[in-house]
């Protein structure tokens, strides 16, 4: 506890009661909180197993878990739980699924899932609804993580569209039961439900979590608020750490306010703040904290820094969005030639993904080798989910959710009636779908389903068999054939270059496989289990992006990282802060977003803006973002637009030179 400065001391060991840990950007908050779950288990007497340490994303737990074992000793850790909100839920959902009237194995249907259930339930309903499945399934998320039930919505529905939407609700709930299946959401809104109509239940949970520590709090939704308050109870064993200024993430349900309403619910709740930042220069933290006071504060804090006050800001005036692509890569290049950098240390973000593209371009053309983050993971790709779903089935009979994924994939003429009907058949006997395939009758199904539900069942188990032994992917290479799997994406795709690529994504899962089996002298089944963890492809991932590429991302992705030199492109009205946050005042959330990306910053930062930028079809003028303007002008360099001053260019140009010599030398 040494290496921590005295406010974060006073965080870790304050035990008293429930602890709000205010953190800014680059203040160390992930110390705070590993150095939390040591002092308890050490120092305090707490048995680990009635720690639990949670947080949003599954890189950041794993993280956190790493850094607490290097400073627990020996066996102490055991037990301990770090994991992510939606990883708890479902710890909770399967330890008390009888209590939920659930059967084991049920399945978690992603986004995609919930999308082509939605969007057939509309069809089967009302004929041409089918496009609007994305917008209701957006609407049922946030009524989830606002903990409205279909019944509430319904009763609170008045136009034509609310009808609409909460029916469909409804509907969806019906079919995720009879499929015994979850959606993501649901993962914390039942346990909440749980807890509330089984008290001893939620007692028996209150006593198993003795501590819980929090991450990333201002990013809570209604649902994670609540199931937080239900674990803590009257123990106050609580530490929550935030930041009010980083909240980027109301338009998937986060509640700022939650950080206001711990003091109302808590009103012993103690409050320290984290000021000091280790990532940033001084003048960065002037501007973000200029920039940052222009919003409503119920908490004030003010970054400050011993790095030095370090170089101004820059602002490249471009004249179109072309030569703001073309100016980033050459003064990537420049900077890199002049202070003798790694490409690793930039970063371009951006508001958009579709501001990439042209970026992109100019980096390939100048060879510049560069990692987009937050593109399509091998394993979110359609084609790649449709194969693994058989092969799921093949190693597993029972798995439902792999069942309910490809029974029309290719289409079976098996509609969602006779899957629904297949479902509650399923549930009332107590089998997976597949075994209900040959035992449910003509009163629950039509003649025509039941005999495609059979012929179905009988296929899938001679693939079973043909995939036995040591040639099993010789079996899955002819189901794949067997199903004409080519010819279906050739259906789906826009063009026969589309298709083609995502049958190549099908023949290196299929290779792949091949080659676990080989490597590991592993079984098929076994093979197929390793690559369902997907642990060995997300580790290959990280592996492949190269350590020495500069990093392209939105500035949602950009939160909790930090690079040397940031770029952020497109300081314009209507691009940062977006239109639509324009036009519902909603500028709050956005000065927040530019706040995220110049924090991100360590040495320095740059800022762009084109006069003018193609739109539709058309050329548009461009104005500068309002952000600038409340960035402190005394700190801005201008460049570009007949900004530039000569000393400047003097002086850049000499640099340029002794970096080449340098190199040459």
């Amino acid at each position: 506890m040494t290496k921590l400065n005295p406010r974060q001391r006073e965080a870790v060991r304050y035990i008293d009661g429930p602890l709000l840990v205010l953190a800014g950007a680059g203040s160390g908050k992930t110390s705070v909180i590993t150095e939390k779950i040591a002092y308890l288990v050490d120092t305090c007497g707490i048995n680990a197993s009635h720690v639990a340490a949670v947080t949003f994303t599954n890189k950041a737990a794993r993280e956190m878990k790493e850094r607490v074992g290097r400073l627990l000793r020996g066996n102490s850790a055991e037990g301990l739980t770090v994991s992510t909100f939606h990883q708890l839920g479902l710890r909770i959902i399967r330890t008390e699924r009888k209590a939920l009237e659930m059967k084991s194995g049920f399945s978690i249907f992603d986004a995609e899932d919930t999308r082509t259930l939605i969007r057939d339930l509309l069809i089967q309903q009302h004929g041409a609804e089918g496009d609007l499945a994305n917008t209701i399934a957006q609407r049922i998320s946030s009524w989830k993580n606002d903990r409205v039930l279909p019944e509430q919505a319904l009763a609170a529905a008045t136009g034509p569209a609310d009808i609409l939407c909460a029916q469909a609700y409804l509907r969806y709930k019906r079919a995720l039961k009879a499929y015994n299946a979850l959606d993501f959401d649901d993962l914390i809104l039942l346990p909440t439900i749980l807890f509330e109509h089984h008290p001893a239940i939620l007692e028996k949970w209150q006593n198993q979590i003795h501590y819980l520590l929090v991450d990333e709090y201002q990013d809570t939704n209604s649902s994670q608020y609540l199931l937080v308050k239900q674990l803590i109870g009257m123990r106050g064993g609580l530490t929550v750490v935030g930041d009010d200024d980083q909240s980027i993430y109301a338009w998937r349900g986060a509640r700022p306010e939650n950080l206001v309403q711990l003091q109302e619910d808590f009103p012993a709740l103690n409050i320290v703040k984290l000021e000091q930042n280790y990532r940033s220069t001084a003048r960065i933290l002037k501007a973000a904290n200029t920039l940052i006071a222009n919003n409503a504060h119920v908490f004030e804090k003010q970054l400050w820094s011993e790095l030095g006050y370090g170089e101004a800001l820059r602002i490249l005036r471009c004249a179109d969005e072309q030569q703001e692509a073309d100016q980033v890569v050459a003064e990537i290049l420049d900077h890199k030639l002049r202070k003798r950098t790694r490409f690793g240390d930039y970063a371009i973000l951006y508001r958009g993904n579709h501001q990439s593209r042209l970026i992109e371009l100019a980096l390939q053309q100048q060879q510049v080798p560069y990692h987009l983050s937050g593109g399509t993971s091998f394993f979110a790709r359609n084609e790649v989910k449709d194969i693994m779903a058989y092969l799921r089935l093949v190693i597993n009979e029972n798995d439902d959710n792999a069942f309910l994924r490809i029974a029309n994939v290719p289409r079976r003429k098996l509609g969602t009636s006779t899957l629904e009907a297949l479902g509650n058949f399923a549930l009332a006997n107590r089998c997976s779908l597949n075994q209900a395939c040959n035992r449910i009758g003509a009163d629950e199904v039509s003649e025509s389903g039941r005999k495609r539900l059979q012929e179905f069942r009988h296929w899938m188990d001679g693939v079973r068999r043909s995939c036995e032994g040591h040639n099993g992917v010789d079996g899955v290479r002819q189901m794949i054939r067997d199903i004409d799997y080519e010819g279906w994406l050739g259906q789906l795709s826009s063009s026969e270059d589309v298709a083609e690529r995502r049958m190549g994504n099908v023949h290196f899962l299929v290779d792949g496989l091949q080659r676990v089996m080989a490597s590991e002298q592993v079984g098929l089944d076994e093979a197929i289990a390793r690559l369902v963890l997907r642990d060995l492809l997300e580790q290959q991932d990280e592996e492949e992006k190269g350590p020495d590429s500069v990093q392209l991302m939105t500035l949602h992705a950009s939160k909790g990282l930090e690079y040397p030199h940031v770029f952020i492109i497109g300081m314009e009205e209507n691009l940062l802060p977006h239109r639509v946050s324009v036009e519902e005042d909603n500028i709050e959330e956005e000065r927040r977003l530019a706040y995220v990306g110049i924090t991100r910053a360590q040495q320095t930062l740059t800022m762009t803006m084109a006069l003018k930028r193609r739109q539709f079809g058309e050329t548009i003028q461009c104005e500068p973002s309002r952000f600038i303007a409340e960035l402190p002008q005394e700190d801005l360099q201008w460049q570009g637009g007949g900004q530039d001053t000569e000393q400047a260019n003097a002086e850049r140009g000499q640099e340029t030179l002794a970096g080449l010599k340098g190199l040459f030398a």
